[in-house]
């Protein structure tokens, strides 16, 4: 039984039904996000690169050495960050970037368009699980700064997220830089807006999960028997995705079959909001030390930097 397989069977056998937001991104995922990132009710790119565009250059008189690799964790296309290696690498003498990523062909994007705007940087492309390949670059005696943008922190519940800081300190040596995306609290109508948008993008994407699982395990989810919801709890922070059942329904997923009551949820996702009390807690937590922060000028993002 592949892994797909084994986690989906074991996150709908629960008591409380879950499926993991890591399997969102099938080709058709992928191309529904882009169209989520292009949302005007979708906030995050917009701010995130705000704050590369007026605050690299504070970053990089933070983190710069004569020699020094930068390591992204789920670096994507290269488009978010290149600006920010082009401004670094006016201040390193010898600047190595090494994109890590599970998708071969985007590497390849990355690797084409770094080498394409900044030629004076090395690019070293890692494909694989960043959990595995991050180990293969360990013994580099350079100083480094790991990068996690976006808000894919998020997506971790706190005990998890612990566990990735403490994780990422490992990696480092002492001096060492880790530069994390993290999205901040805000108003509670504008991150609904964002997971629950009025032409219906944010549900087809989540519906997509099911539609992923009948393809490629053998299952017969009706689409039209789920639907999307999103709620906000703004003490907490948490942003969380559901598909609700519409009716008592059983379905089959290869040779399993798994009962549906009507309106039971599926939880899909979680998407943690921060405050900075809560992102210092986190970083003290797994060992590592607040340097700064910096945010767009309407604070719905920050790139906070940690040292060891």
């Amino acid at each position: 039984m592949n892994d797909f397989k084994k986690e989906v069977l074991e996150g709908l056998s629960k008591k409380n039904k879950s499926l993991s937001s890591k399997y969102f991104y099938d080709s058709e995922g992928s191309r529904i996000f882009q169209e989520i990132m292009d949302m005007p009710e979708y906030y995050l790119p917009k701010a995130e690169m705000e704050i590369i565009r007026n605050q690299s250059e504070y970053i990089a008189e933070k983190i710069r050495k004569k020699e020094l690799d930068v390591i992204e964790l789920g670096a994507g296309d290269g488009r978010k960050t290149v600006h920010f290696l082009e401004v670094l690498s006016s201040k390193v003498t010898q600047l190595t970037y090494f994109p890590l990523d599970i998708d071969e062909s985007i590497l390849r994007e990355n690797e084409n368009l770094v080498n394409n705007q900044v030629p004076t940087i090395r690019v070293k492309p890692m494909k694989g699980d960043y959990f595995l390949t991050l180990s293969q670059i360990r013994q580099r005696n350079i100083p480094r700064v790991i990068l996690f943008a976006g808000s894919n922190i998020g997506n971790f519940p706190d005990s998890k997220a612990s566990e990735f800081l403490e994780m990422i300190k490992k990696e480092m040596k002492p001096g060492d830089y880790f530069l994390l995306g993290a999205d901040l609290k805000k108003h509670p109508k504008m991150i609904l807006d964002a997971y629950s948008d009025a032409k219906g993008i944010t549900a087809r994407f989540n519906l997509n999960l099911l539609k992923r699982i009948n393809r490629e395990l053998s299952a017969d989810f009706d689409l039209s028997a789920f639907e999307h919801y999103a709620t906000y709890h703004p003490m907490t922070g948490a942003a969380e995705s559901f598909l609700v059942s519409l009716k008592k329904q059983t379905v089959t997923i290869g040779t399993e079959k798994i009962e549906f009551g009507l309106h039971e949820v599926i939880k899909t996702e979680i998407s943690q909001k921060y405050d900075q009390e809560k992102l210092i807690d986190l970083a003290e937590g797994s060992g590592l030390k607040w340097d700064s922060a910096y945010s767009d000028t309407q604070s719905l993002f920050s790139w906070v930097l940690f040292k060891r």
